[in-house]
């Protein structure tokens, strides 16, 4: 008998976008590593690269994540 048992890293009815194979995917089907997600939808989770792309250019104009290199204050 087994100490720990393998525990799966999603559920079904969660949604993931798969960066490794380009798709939609419900539940685990690919390792965490490889994924973004939970989504509530797969019509979310299609959209996974915008809403990433978007984030990153808040986080890129956002004076408060500005380092010392890039035109912020540093310290």
């Amino acid at each position: 008998m087994a100490l720990f048992k393998k525990r799966t890293t999603g559920k079904p009815g969660e949604w993931y976008y798969c960066l490794q194979h380009g798709k939609v995917e419900e539940g685990p089907e690919c390792p965490a590593q490889d994924r973004m997600g939970p989504y509530p939808s797969p019509e979310a989770a299609q959209h996974a690269m915008d809403i990433s792309a978007e984030r990153n250019a808040e986080w890129d104009n956002d004076p408060r994540w500005q380092d010392g290199g890039r035109g912020g204050e540093s310290g």
